[in-house]
């Protein structure tokens, strides 16, 4: 059994167990999925994608930020400032309409990408 750990370092994603090809374009998707549920900050979203993913896929915050301006710009997430008793101000990010018309096609097109790629290497049943 293999027990030693293997870490990808890309520009989107820090990534254990997954390479880092696969990862580069579900950036977009990751995202857009969360804040569909509802609003979050940076941080939170970088946590939830590495709890949701069981620590298979996490961002690191430099990266992450890039990729929310780059979603802002386009107009299908926008950010608002709250305040935070706590110490600085939370940048919260929310799915515009815009987001949300473009988060049905962009998860059909990531399943029909998976169900080719099954169909081609039989990943389900690895």
């Amino acid at each position: 059994m293999l027990t030693e750990r293997v870490e990808y370092r890309i520009s989107i994603f820090i990534m254990k167990r997954i390479r880092s090809q696969i990862a580069r374009g579900s950036a977009e998707l990751a995202i857009l999925v969360l804040l569909a549920e509802q609003p979050l900050y940076g941080f939170e979203i970088s946590k939830q994608i590495e709890e949701k993913t069981g620590g298979a896929l996490y961002f690191t915050l430099a990266s992450l930020y890039p990729m929310l301006y780059d979603l802002e710009k386009r107009g299908w997430i926008a950010g608002r400032w709250e305040p935070n008793v706590a110490g600085r101000d939370r940048r919260y990010y929310g799915l515009t309409p815009a987001g949300k018309k473009e988060l049905a096609p962009l998860r059909r097109e990531w399943n029909f990408f998976f169900q080719a790629l099954d169909r081609l290497a039989g990943v389900t049943n690895a």
